[in-house]
């Protein structure tokens, strides 16, 4: 897995391009990222990277007040406790950062070059990235019929058909299978719709903003503006172009 960033969405705009040619983009804030904790194979079992995203409280002055013991603990070596005292070894290196509103880890093949404390900044990470991609939370819009969720045109609304012109109709032999009684495993019914987490892949970077922490792609992002969001390099992979042979030419022709 290549590093990513966390951000917030802000919003969908249009930009400029050096070529005169307007592009729709969703405007993003990444981080900046403090590195929070490393994974090793040795403790762990696998290597990772924790990074975190936002203060969790505003005010920095009653900031590790408010936080509970866990979460002063897990990014600063200042707090003292019993436990701590009949300690022998040695804490793991903390950040030494407020207590962080989202944490989120990117696993690797093997150990990373990052050290506890790191800030990751939009520039660092996707300086030579060309396209991303970004995961979020789409919208939740709650129980919704076959009509809204999944696009069904419904019943005829002429006469014969008694306020039911938004149902979905017969399900015939999808109603269960044969010999156990139970609806097939995938039918398109009314349910919960929205929710759930969406991944935009292969979306290009038009735009970074280093100075104020922002990334420009082309395109939609799932997510209402303000919901958090996760940015990293693309993992789809593009098939190379095909030599036609003569016998498709000629077909074509």
């Amino acid at each position: 897995m290549s590093m990513g960033l966390l951000g917030t969405k802000l919003g969908m705009t249009q930009v400029y391009t050096e070529e005169g040619r307007i592009e729709p983009v969703t405007v993003i804030q990444v981080g900046p990222c403090p590195v929070l904790q490393l994974r090793t194979l040795d403790k762990d079992g696998y290597h990772a990277v924790q990074l975190g995203y936002q203060n969790k409280y505003k005010d920095v002055d009653t900031a590790r007040r408010k936080a509970s013991r866990a979460e002063a603990g897990h990014v600063s070596a200042k707090l003292t406790s019993k436990r701590r005292a009949r300690n022998v070894k040695p804490l793991a290196p903390k950040a030494e950062v407020e207590p962080q509103r989202y944490l989120r880890e990117f696993r690797f093949k093997a150990a990373t070059a990052n050290t506890v404390g790191e800030v990751l900044t939009v520039d660092k990470v996707f300086a030579t990235v060309k396209k991303v991609d970004v995961v979020g939370t789409s919208k939740g819009r709650g129980f919704t019929g076959v009509m809204k969720r999944h696009g069904f045109k419904g019943l005829r609304a002429s006469h014969g058909v008694k306020k039911g012109s938004r149902q979905r109709g017969s399900i015939a032999s999808n109603a269960s299978n044969r010999g156990s009684g139970r609806p097939k495993k995938g039918i398109r019914m009314a349910g919960q719709h929205g929710n759930a987490q969406i991944t935009s892949r292969n979306l290009q970077v038009v735009r970074i903003d280093a100075e104020n922490h922002l990334i420009l792609v082309r395109g939609a992002v799932p997510g209402p503006t303000g919901g958090f969001v996760i940015v990293r390099p693309t993992r789809k992979k593009t098939r190379p172009p095909q030599a036609q042979t003569p016998s498709a030419k000629a077909k074509k022709k």
